[in-house]
């Protein structure tokens, strides 16, 4: 690299994430931000994505203050109620239940942070996707093939999931599996990251 760039890091242990932010061929680590994400009383889910990305990249970011950080955060946003990652394979029936026939926008929030260079932007993007009418049947067989237990909304549009959806509305074509790249390459270069120049050879 022809000048001194910051250390770039990812706040976050999603895999998903991970293998998104490795498109932009930029050398990062990964560190596992320690954030509550229970929902604050009454929190609209995009308040509550936007507040967690952020809280996830300053919590990493008070560790290495000269780093560039990452965090991020996504919430599905059934009519306003908040869903999150299911855990269970009960959890997640209930919960694509819930949203058969219906359009649930994916709240997917970026951060980034450096304090060093007293950094902080926050973008979010506004995934909005309609489900199929799905019978209890292939929910059942959506599940016990893909187990998207991890998965905010228990769908992962990058799989199988996409068999569940008629439609999906958004501006940032990555937002859905959980890193808005359009936003946070924009982010990045504004935080001082030079994408294109500091590419692996």
């Amino acid at each position: 690299m022809s000048k001194l760039q910051r250390a770039l890091i990812l706040g976050s242990t999603s895999r998903y994430r991970r293998e998104l932010l490795e498109r932009l061929r930029v050398p990062f680590d990964v560190v596992s931000p320690d954030v509550d994400e229970t929902p604050l009383s009454g929190e609209a889910p995009h308040a509550l994505a936007t507040r967690l990305a952020l809280a996830k990249a300053k919590a990493v970011a008070a560790l290495y203050p000269n780093a560039v950080v990452i965090g991020s955060d996504q919430v599905a946003d059934l009519n306003g109620e908040p869903l999150g990652k299911p855990g269970t394979h009960e959890r997640a029936v209930l919960q694509l239940q819930r949203m058969r026939g219906q359009t649930v926008v994916f709240q997917t929030a970026v951060s980034v942070v450096c304090m060093d260079s007293q950094f902080e932007q926050t973008e979010l993007a506004q995934i909005k996707v309609r489900f199929r009418d799905l019978s209890d049947a292939e929910i059942e067989a959506y599940l016990r093939a893909e187990e998207p237990y991890d998965c905010a909304g228990s769908a992962k549009s990058e799989g199988l999931g996409i068999a569940l959806l008629d439609a999906i509305d958004n501006d940032d074509p990555t937002a859905l599996i959980g890193l808005p790249m359009i936003r946070t390459a924009r982010l990045l270069r504004a935080a001082g990251i030079d994408l294109l120049g500091a590419m692996k050879p």
